[in-house]
């Protein structure tokens, strides 16, 4: 960061600071007035953040630098750039290989693997994620759309310069309230000025513990940029069966066949239909039938 952006991020901060310090009241300036006045050690912490932006403040002022617009900002642009790419090919194994290749060509690395096989072994389908520099972001998309077939790309920048600086300027002046609160905790006699003076160190330790994990993430997210590729096996075109031909013996064979299978089942089914009454009817009509027999042949009684 060159000597006109920090001149720049710290005026930002000081006319935070005397906002924040316009609403908390008149209050806390009686209270630093005390301090400064040999006052409270414990009343001190309270005004520290305004001090921290005055003295970047004041540090700007006496380098004459210009008064701070948005346009005067001379900082680096800090972008978030994320893609995918979605592939096909024959062979997943092979472009798996060569995306690998376009990594290494660029700088980059494989953060993140899934690979399937089929039940041959091989390699059927395959999802990385891939870290590579921001600057060969561009260049890296463009070099996997031609590993195998693109079924589908796109990709998406943020522009995250304002969040950046932020959280720099907001990280030093954290560190620079740490340092004078820890002077005024060795300059603390009363217990209950280091309860007070250790209470907000705590809470401003914390406070810059989170700024330097969004610090770090910012860094790590505007250096390296994201691209998802997932590949997929193509898919193999059935072959149309060949149409049969609807004239000549073949065919009128195969027609007749087709004629005798549905005569027989059609004659199997009646069958089957009318068997059990058949069976029914000759368990009823023999023994009937024996019995009829046997009566005609009785002789008739002559007549007195």
């Amino acid at each position: 960061m060159t000597s006109r952006t920090r001149l720049a991020a710290a005026s930002l901060v000081a006319l935070a600071a005397l906002a924040s310090a316009c609403s908390a009241g008149t209050s806390d300036g009686d209270s630093s007035a005390d301090t400064s006045a040999g006052g409270s050690v414990a009343d001190a912490p309270a005004a520290e953040s305004r001090r921290d932006a005055l003295a970047y403040s004041d540090e700007a002022a006496a380098d004459g630098a210009a008064p701070v617009t948005a346009a005067s900002v001379d900082t680096d642009r800090k972008v978030i750039s994320t893609g995918t790419v979605a592939l096909r090919a024959e062979d997943v194994g092979e472009a798996r290989a060569e995306v690998q290749e376009v990594v290494d060509r660029y700088g980059g690395e494989v953060a993140e693997e899934n690979t399937g096989t089929d039940d041959d072994g091989d390699v059927s389908r395959s999802r990385l994620v891939l870290r590579v520099p921001t600057a060969r972001f561009d260049s890296a998309v463009e070099s996997l759309k031609e590993v195998a077939d693109l079924v589908d790309a796109s990709t998406t920048s943020e522009d995250v310069t304002t969040r950046v600086l932020d959280v720099d300027i907001r990280v030093r002046v954290q560190r620079r309230s740490i340092r004078r609160i820890e002077l005024l905790l060795d300059r603390a006699e009363s217990i209950r000025d280091i309860v007070a003076i250790e209470a907000q160190l705590s809470r401003r330790q914390a406070d810059l513990a989170s700024l330097e994990k969004q610090q770090d993430h910012l860094a790590d997210q505007t250096a390296q940029s994201t691209i998802t590729v997932s590949i997929a096996r193509t898919r193999e075109e059935r072959k149309a069966e060949p149409k049969a031909d609807d004239a000549g013996f073949l065919t009128g064979l195969a027609t007749g066949w087709d004629g005798l299978v549905t005569t027989a089942v059609a004659a199997a089914t009646v069958l089957g239909a009318v068997l059990p009454f058949a069976v029914v009817a000759l368990l009823l009509g023999l023994p009937a039938w024996a019995l009829l027999k046997r009566l005609r042949r009785r002789p008739a009684v002559p007549a007195e």
